[in-house]
């Protein structure tokens, strides 16, 4: 089978160790010869997007037909500019635990809330502003705030059995869950969202552990952020891509070498076949393969198998923390992405 140059262009080796550059074929030295700048026509014809699986938490699809850079522009506009609700400031009016203040806010902070941050704005700081009163402080304003209160104290459990030793048991409250966590709707909030709206995305998220007597009473405020700003606004964990593999067999491989090949393989990549009473090795999906070498360390193997990677042919997968669906997270990065193009080339036409 005689490849066409466009599937030499379009993939890159995988070596014993190592793998060859995947940035355009007109970075010296990459592809000599081969021409892969930028064309509209031929992006038009060939640029396309196939969702392979989406649900409320996770998003797989594939990006045909584009650049390296455009790609990680992607990833990274998901994970550093795509904005999300995260609490910002923990009003500690009683914290008896036996975890500190500074640790407990962290881990508050952390916390992914189930509320759509299109409907907020960023928060904004007025020119000339000075610091603020503590009663200032505590005012929230509804376009730009979210408010939370913890107020959980641990008892002892009047019924419970005199021999137990279990402290789920023993003591009422003695584990602070996010399930404690008291939306206090502002403004027009409790209309706008819902009785039920806004909410941690998870119920039974550990805050800290309590014994009798000691008790956390606090506020929180949630805020409007970007990634770049701080990990806890970033909206996916993960988002990531990888090059579609590519696996050719470049003679018949039959019998014990056949069944030696499958193992050198994630499950799923190679399959045996029964072709007239001899098994044979045929590649089921190359999907599948995560890019081990094992082949490589076969010296029969490794010389009749060809490992390579579609460079054009990104897999992304963006897990979403819960507040919006993935599908919508995608959609953000994109008017991201346009927007910033569009600020570029309005400011070239100042050029």
């Amino acid at each position: 089978m005689v490849s066409t140059m466009q599937d030499i262009r379009n993939k890159v080796k995988l070596d014993e160790f190592g793998v060859s550059h995947t940035s355009s074929s007109d970075f010296p030295g990459n592809y000599p010869g081969i021409d892969d700048g930028w064309n509209h026509k031929k992006f038009m014809k060939n640029f396309k997007v196939e969702i392979i699986k989406l649900n409320q938490s996770e998003m797989e699809f594939d990006m045909i037909g584009i650049d390296t850079s455009i790609a990680n522009a992607f990833r990274r506009i998901l994970i550093a500019e795509v904005p999300s609700m995260a609490i910002e400031k923990v009003f500690m009016y009683n914290n008896t635990s036996i975890v500190q203040d500074e640790v407990l806010a962290h881990r508050l902070g952390l916390i992914p809330i189930q509320a759509d941050p299109r409907y907020f704005s960023f928060p904004q700081a007025q020119e000339g502003e000075v610091e603020p009163t503590d009663e200032q402080l505590l005012e929230a304003n509804p376009d730009y705030h979210i408010v939370f209160e913890l107020k959980v104290k641990c008892k002892k459990n009047p019924k419970a059995p005199v021999d137990t030793v279990d402290a789920d048991v023993l003591y009422l409250d003695s584990k602070v869950l996010t399930k404690h966590m008291k939306w206090i709707p502002i403004g027009d909030q409790l209309e706008k969202f819902g009785p039920n709206g806004i909410r941690p995305v998870s119920d039974d998220i550990l805050i800290a552990k309590l014994r009798p007597g000691q008790e956390i009473d606090l506020r929180m405020h949630c805020v409007k952020g970007i990634g770049s700003d701080h990990a806890k606004f970033s909206p996916v964990a993960p988002a990531s891509y990888r090059l579609l593999p590519s696996i050719t067999l470049l003679k018949p491989i039959t019998g014990e070498l056949a069944e030696r090949l499958v193992k050198c393989f994630s499950k799923g990549v190679i399959k045996l076949k029964e072709d007239k009473g001899v098994k044979k090795a045929v590649v089921e999906n190359p999907r599948k393969d995560t890019g081990m070498r094992e082949i490589f360390r076969d010296d029969e193997l490794k010389n009749i198998v060809k490992m390579e990677k579609i460079r054009d042919h990104f897999i992304f997968t963006v897990e979403s923390t819960g507040a919006l669906a993935p599908n919508i997270l995608v959609e953000e990065a994109i008017k991201i992405l346009h927007a910033k193009c569009q600020i570029y080339v309005q400011q070239t036409k100042k050029v």
